[in-house]
């Protein structure tokens, strides 16, 4: 490996593969260090994340450390815990709401890069099906509910969540598994894989 993370970093950075496509423009948003022992990858950036630069920096975020027990601080340590979604700009607004999937370029390019940077990563969260679909392939359920319901085929690498989003309250709220099982064990790989 030749290039250094500081490096790569900046290359990503500087990406402009899909700046056609994207309606705000390039602003790739993402946290790596070499030494991290977590790394959280999402989907990719909305409104405000691209306004502010930084990663779950709205209410999806807000969601995701309460579900993991982690303040803002432990959760934006770059030094423990990478971020990094699965498309790194935001991809624009569907006709009838919601954001577009990630770019199908960018995790390709990316992530198998950013994976052999981080050597001390104890735990990789996958959150959201975009996510899920990229690193678990077929080894996926057919549905995001079937895949975070089998979250234990996916240990020790992995731990499957879904994303946090508003539209997710309904959803748990018919899988009461996910509060009385899924989320204990993950606030506690969690805090293991950060020591």
């Amino acid at each position: 490996m030749s290039e250094s993370l500081a490096d790569l970093a900046a290359r990503m950075r500087d990406c402009r593969v899909c700046e056609a496509h994207l309606p705000l423009g390039p602003r790739p948003v993402f946290r790596l260090s070499a030494t991290a022992r977590l790394l959280i990858i999402g989907q990719a950036p909305g409104t405000k994340v691209h306004e502010t630069g930084v990663p779950w920096n709205d209410r999806s975020g807000d969601r995701l450390r309460l579900w993991l027990d982690l303040d803002r601080d432990t959760f934006y340590d770059a030094s423990r815990i990478a971020i990094l979604p699965t498309g790194l700009c935001y991809p624009g607004r569907l006709p009838r709401g919601g954001d577009c999937p990630p770019r199908p370029e960018c995790a390709p390019l990316w992530h198998g890069l950013v994976l052999d940077h981080l050597p001390d990563v104890a735990l990789v969260l996958l959150v959201g099906s975009y996510a899920q679909a990229f690193h678990l392939g077929e080894r996926r359920k057919a549905t995001l509910t079937e895949t975070v319901a089998a979250w234990r085929d996916y240990l020790p690498r992995f731990l499957v969540l879904p994303h946090p989003s508003w539209r997710t309250t309904a959803w748990e709220a018919k899988t009461p598994w996910f509060g009385a099982e899924l989320l204990p064990e993950a606030r506690r790989r969690v805090k293991d894989a950060l020591g």
